[in-house]
């Protein structure tokens, strides 16, 4: 306004003149649109530094959720610096000389939204929730933190003790995370998945902010990170949006990550870890492929549907057979994700009865996974399972955050988005003949690492051991 009223001082001649040199000089070329959403709701597009933005829409509430998810875990770390990406994410959160930390929550609060973060094997990631109206405030937050974070030693010092203290909580005084634990390490010897999320406690000790640094700088940028929205959003708002403030940040490659292949297992490995606890428990895991290290491109699929069979409800044949009907267990459940970065397990898990033994509750599995083996699924019990699996997909899209955490979940593993709404299509076409096949081919003794909890007494004096 300040300009306008300048050049109405101005001679009228010189005025033309000076207003049509203006407009020349501000003309910008114009933004081809967007195209419509797909069949999901869903726009995709990028930025002119290679960064990815995912817009869903979803206008049943005036909510918006952004994400920053960074291509960066537990997996691309080494030993000695285990632990660092779940490090950095607590720094994330000391500001920048903008937004200081206390002033970075104070605007959220404001501004009644909610803020967080998680670390995985092979993703972090950050989000907002805002109400729509707030949704610049996101792009603002996550695009300054992305290269302007505050790095500082007294706030490092304070933030490992943390790191270190959830370590304990989580890790060192619960049995089960100490059986997972050292479980992982035995079953995946030459596998990042080994490398505790948490870190192990050595490294925490001797981590320095110079490693944070240099992390940082590695692995926070455009060319390593994806924007997912989704909410009562328009596509053409989030791209203004991007455009103003992600499209300036400095362009840089994705970093390519080596295949990392485990060596071949050629027998069964058994390990017991002694801990407090009250209850017995046992897991066992089988070395399976994903969706990207298959050889056959259904079998990833029918693994998932082996899984569903086993433990996939309440009236699965583990929840049945061994739990209701032979009354070994407390619970017993089974678990398989198609989608990983590398090699991952097939994995059952069971707390046996008080009276029952770690033998017999195995042997009981062991059961169920032969007659899987011997007999075919009746195409009856498919079909039911199916409509539970087709019925917990609907629910799960149900959620706005739901759907957007599993969406971005899949493009940080390789998967892609889409695999949300595309990989029930591919499991209800599996059939028993497959299934039985896979559990044939992978559920063999040869390939399983077996780990038990021999409970030790319970004592509140109990010093944590390091």
């Amino acid at each position: 306004m300040h300009i306008f009223n300048s050049l109405l001082k101005l001679p009228f001649t010189m005025l033309g003149a000076i207003v049509l040199t203006s407009c020349a000089v501000t003309q910008q070329p114009a933004i081809a649109p967007l195209p419509p959403p797909d069949e999901y709701g869903v726009t995709e597009f990028f930025l002119q530094n290679g960064m990815k933005i995912i817009v869903k829409e979803d206008h049943r509430a005036p909510l918006a959720i952004t994400q920053f998810w960074y291509r960066v875990g537990s997996s691309d770390e080494h030993s000695g610096i285990t632990g660092i990406s779940h490090a950095l994410e607590h720094m994330m959160f000391k500001g920048t000389p903008k937004y200081p930390a206390d002033a970075l929550t104070e605007v959220i609060k404001r501004e009644g939204g909610r803020y967080n973060a998680f670390t995985g094997p092979d993703y972090t990631a950050y989000y907002e929730i805002f109400e729509k109206s707030r949704l610049p405030l996101s792009f603002e937050l996550e695009s300054d933190r992305m290269v302007n974070l505050i790095l500082r030693e007294q706030d490092f010092e304070k933030e490992i003790e943390v790191v270190k203290e959830e370590r304990r909580l989580r890790t060192e005084d619960k049995a089960r995370s100490k059986v997972y634990e050292q479980f992982y390490a035995v079953a995946l010897p030459g596998s990042p998945y080994g490398n505790p999320v948490i870190g192990r406690m050595n490294d925490l000790d001797n981590l320095k902010l110079e490693d944070l640094r240099a992390w940082y700088k590695k692995w926070y940028h455009p060319g390593n990170a994806f924007v997912l929205v989704a909410g009562d959003v328009e596509p053409e708002e989030v791209r203004r949006l991007a455009i103003e403030y992600l499209e300036h940040l400095p362009a840089a490659a994705e970093i390519p990550r080596k295949p990392r292949r485990e060596p071949m297992q050629r027998g069964e490995r058994r390990i017991v870890v002694a801990a407090p606890a009250e209850k017995k428990f046992w897991v066992q895991g089988y070395r399976v492929p994903n969706f990207k290290t298959a050889q056959i491109e259904w079998e990833p699929y029918a693994l998932a549907a082996l899984s569903a069979v086993l433990s996939g409800s309440s009236s699965a044949r583990f929840q049945k057979n061994i739990m209701r009907d032979k009354k070994i267990a407390l619970g017993v459940a089974s678990g398989y994700s198609p989608f990983s970065v590398y090699d991952d397990l097939f994995i059952i898990q069971g707390t046996p009865f008080e009276e029952v033994s770690i033998e017999q509750l195995e042997e009981a599995v062991a059961e169920e996974i032969d007659k899987i083996k011997t007999e075919l699924v009746p195409q009856q019990e498919w079909e039911r399972i199916k409509t539970r699996m087709a019925a917990a997909e609907i629910y799960g899209r149900d959620s706005i955050r739901g759907q957007a955490y599993t969406m971005g979940r899949l493009e940080a593993l390789g998967a892609g988005w889409r695999t949300l709404y595309e990989k029930f299509d591919r499991i209800k076409k599996i059939t028993p003949q497959q299934i039985q096949e896979v559990a044939r081919k992978y559920l063999i003794k040869e390939s399983r690492t077996v780990a038990v909890l021999d409970p030790q007494p319970v004592s509140s004096h109990a010093v944590t051991a390091r």
